[in-house]
């Protein structure tokens, strides 16, 4: 850009103002108001099991509104200066960062999904292959973590299990920050891995998949529902597996398999079996969660005997590394024919633009 004129700001604040719109910031400052007013109560975090969703809801109430406030007031004071001074080239720089900021406000508009704002779990399966489809499934375990630590989200292994030879065969991390399941939930799905193979001594080319599995964290009281215990297979087990320091290795661990969908769950976290078991049933609640909200459906009965776990077919994103460089999503079409810097954890092209599309 080599010429700022009145039209591309006038343009920007058409566009801050229609996001303002769409986020009813109006409705959620009285919702602010009435959710600060709950947190002054007395013994609120005493008598209040949400108190700590409440605050953190609070939290990000007032950061929307904030920064609308301060994205308007810039805009408003670089369209005063653009109309006092003589050369206009002086605030390109100034104006590209407060359009930059903007776009990322934007962002905003495509997250308010009934979960969006949740925390995550983040799970990755290795496909069939052996140790080839254990290598890819690490491969996409350093991806993300490289990833996360760009967002500056925090993340735990909740669950390890080692390949026979190399890699891991699965693997289910927590992950906290700010819009963290609305972000990863496109994620979801099969990845696709095409290279010259260092476990094939032919140094054949080899292609591989791996099951990316992401869904919401929730408690038992953020979810209206309800599993039956006769729904529910329950095994206390041993963890194993290089789940590293934070994984307890006791016979504390629990493995608990939904009946009617097939669905196992695992947790070995914490210190004693009942906790680990509510932590398993938590992450139970947050898959049929996502399945319901996949499917559009409003009861649970009617997903019972009638889920399948994600298949290969369902691939979502290629990663060729040979006979050409090529990352391509399949949904949006985009690609960078850089995977290096991908699989260092640069996601954001892709996760922006299936976030647009939605």
């Amino acid at each position: 850009m080599n010429t700022l004129t009145k039209k591309i700001l006038e343009n920007d604040k058409e566009l801050l103002d229609s996001i303002i719109s769409s986020l009813n910031l109006d409705a959620k400052k009285d919702r602010l108001k009435e959710l600060e007013d709950i947190s002054i109560e007395k013994d609120f975090w005493g008598k209040n099991q949400k108190a700590q969703k409440i605050m953190k809801l609070i939290e990000s109430i007032r950061k929307e509104i904030d920064t609308a406030n301060k994205l308007n007031g810039d805009l408003d004071s670089l369209i005063e200066l653009h109309d006092d001074i003589e050369n206009s080239e002086d605030l390109i720089e100034e104006y590209q960062d407060l359009h930059s900021r903007i776009k990322d406000f934007e962002r905003l508009k495509f997250l308010s999904g009934k979960y969006d704002d949740s925390d995550a779990l983040l799970s990755i399966h290795a496909g069939q292959g052996g140790t080839e489809s254990n290598d890819w499934a690490q491969m996409l375990l350093r991806m993300y973590q490289m990833y996360f630590d760009s967002k500056g989200w925090k993340y735990e292994i909740e669950h390890m299990e080692g390949g026979s030879e190399a890699g891991i065969s699965n693997v289910t991390m927590k992950v906290s920050g700010e819009y963290v399941y609305g972000l990863l939930k496109r994620e979801h799905g099969a990845h696709r891995l095409v290279r010259i193979s260092p476990f094939n001594a032919q140094g054949l080319r080899q292609t591989t998949f791996a099951g990316v599995e992401v869904i919401p964290v929730m408690e038992r009281n953020d979810s209206d529902i309800e599993i039956p215990e006769s729904d529910i297979d329950f095994k206390a087990v041993r963890a194993g597996g290089p789940g590293g320091q934070k994984v307890n290795k006791t016979s504390s661990a629990v493995q608990i398999t939904h009946i009617p969908t097939g669905i196992t769950v695992h947790c070995s976290t914490q210190r004693s079996q009942p906790q680990n078991r509510e932590s398993a049933m938590n992450t139970l609640r947050s898959k049929l969660a996502r399945i319901l909200e996949d499917e559009r459906i409003e009861e649970i009965d009617k997903i019972k005997g009638d889920y399948k776990q994600a298949s290969w077919g369902n691939q979502i994103r290629n990663y060729v590394l040979h006979p050409y460089k090529l990352v391509k999503d399949l949904r949006t079409n985009v690609e960078s024919n850089e995977p290096e810097d991908v699989l260092d954890g640069k996601l954001d092209t892709f996760i922006e633009a299936q976030l647009r599309i939605q």
